[in-house]
């Protein structure tokens, strides 16, 4: 009863809906979903026409409703593409579905007889393809055999794996020649992920395409992931590489690369060198570095030897630093890349995975060289710092970057993420308690501290120039985060805010 009253009070909204110019109402539908855009049409006989109009079709259920819905996204693909006039073309076309049965066989002919008729080729076509259960822990058979599932498919419909842009698989142990093939197929292909997919124990994974510009791997086995000839790459994300007796990447022709996105949150006994790893490859300038509330995997290594390398690096995230860790040991990165533009760094002790629980008493400090007291910075414009407490150690990290960045602009301090189950469950792994400013002399205290640490930067500003400097300072109260921006103003003035 109650879904018959809403229905009904609905109805009015759903009139005034349909009475919209097409093109309008297309652009509302291609905002919704295909599913739901096809629900909307058919309450009315005006706009069962408008679901082949659709220049978007996006069919993306979750993984958990799949497992019902998986029926419903094969009939609705074929309903959408089957009924579409060859002119009109399709901008974007993004499906997810499982391997189940012969389902995923039906919707690849769907896709690939689609293809066909268009005049013009689908601009961005994306395959996510899931196995029938969803879970961490699969046997070596049952990764081959999905992995077999998969080789069918595509040996089955390759026409729609040609026209595919992105494909994202998971859960797959590939043969020999099983990457290859993939590559070999799918030539339009600009953006490609494996999750929890390999070849087997300690396999070897070596990349070819002249198109590929984005690779995305999480988990598996693989001893170590090859970028051979990839004149288009220009990202490259590696999470929770399975060994740590080797280095996970080696890096060949890839002389577009520009966004380096490493994870990894396991117990790891071998730091890696960023000399190493992009000694091949030209500066890159994003890096964005996750270490998952675990060990620091990466090692600090002289200036002199990475600026070289780390001449063009814009852009630096450093997330899940463990609490247990000063955070000043990433000073190094500063010094070695006089580029940088903005630094993000989280600190955050998550100790609910499994993982971390185990390697949590093994956690050791990162040895390396303080800077120089002279050092200076002069593209430095903004540090975020997620997970900022009132203690010596972030002070004084602050005060070190603002008085080596002579032209910072912005500084913001956050609240650390808090997770309810670290929370609850695990009081007694030591975590470091959170120093958080809340009382009002907790407020003035960081006043003080911080106005002080600006204060003498702009001293310093003003013994340099003959212009006049105006300080103007304002704290309100304890917000979520504490932001702090000098600006210029008309090259007379400079002030400071915290917001």
């Amino acid at each position: 009863m109650k879904f018959v009253r809403r229905h009904r009070r609905d109805l009015p909204k759903i009139d005034r809906l349909i009475k919209l110019p097409d093109d309008v109402l297309l652009n509302i539908l291609e905002r919704v979903g295909t599913l739901d855009a096809v629900r909307t049409c058919v309450l009315s006989k005006q706009t069962l026409k408008l679901p082949a109009l659709l220049s978007q079709i996006v069919i993306v259920p979750s993984a958990r409703d799949l497992r019902w819905k998986n029926r419903q996204v094969v009939d609705m693909t074929d309903k959408v593409l089957s009924t579409r006039f060859p002119h009109i073309p399709i901008r974007a076309l993004k499906l997810r579905f499982i391997m189940r049965g012969d389902d995923h066989l039906r919707i690849g002919r769907f896709v690939a007889l689609a293809m066909a008729k268009q005049k013009q080729k689908v601009d961005a076509a994306e395959f996510e393809i899931l196995t029938k259960r969803q879970h961490n822990e699969y046997s070596h058979d049952d990764l081959l055999s999905f992995a077999k599932l998969f080789n069918d498919f595509i040996n089955e419909c390759p026409a729609a794996f040609a026209g595919l842009t992105r494909l994202h698989l998971h859960n797959l142990r590939f043969g020999p020649s099983d990457v290859s093939t993939i590559l070999g197929t799918c030539t339009r292909l600009d953006s490609l992920c494996f999750f929890q997919c390999d070849a087997g124990e300690r396999s070897v994974l070596t990349v070819h395409h002249a198109r590929l510009a984005e690779l995305d791997i999480t988990s598996g086995k693989f001893l170590e992931i090859r970028l051979g000839r990839l004149p288009n790459l220009q990202r490259m994300s590696y999470k929770n590489w399975h060994y740590d007796d080797h280095y996970p990447l080696a890096l060949g022709f890839v002389p577009r690369l520009s966004n380096l996105d490493l994870s990894r949150g396991y117990t790891i006994d071998r730091a890696l060198d960023l000399s190493k790893l992009l000694a091949k490859v030209p500066p890159i300038s994003d890096l964005h570095l996750d270490f998952q509330s675990e060990k620091i995997w990466i090692r600090p290594e002289c200036p002199k030897v990475l600026a070289p390398l780390l001449g063009q690096l814009r852009l630096v995230n450093l997330d899940n630093l463990p609490e247990e860790f000063d955070i000043a040991w990433t000073m190094f990165l500063l010094e070695a890349a006089p580029s940088i533009e903005e630094l993000s760094i989280t600190v955050w002790g998550h100790k609910c995975q499994r993982k971390s629980q185990i390697s949590y008493p093994n956690i050791m400090d990162v040895k390396w060289e303080p800077s120089t007291p002279d050092f200076k910075h002069k593209n430095l414009g903004r540090l975020n710092i997620y997970g900022f407490q009132s203690n010596d150690d972030f002070m004084g990290y602050v005060r070190r970057v603002v008085q080596a960045a002579v032209n910072i602009k912005e500084v913001t301090l956050h609240h650390r993420k808090v997770c309810k189950v670290c929370v609850d469950k695990f009081l007694g792994l030591g975590v470091r308690p959170w120093s958080c400013l809340g009382t009002r002399e907790e407020v003035e205290s960081f006043k003080t501290k911080i106005t002080e640490m600006i204060n003498a930067r702009a001293r310093a500003m003003s013994m340099a120039s003959a212009h006049k400097i105006r300080r103007d300072v304002c704290i309100d109260k304890l917000p979520h985060r504490l932001g702090v921006r000098p600006t210029s103003e008309e090259n007379d003035s400079f002030r400071k805010k915290i917001t």
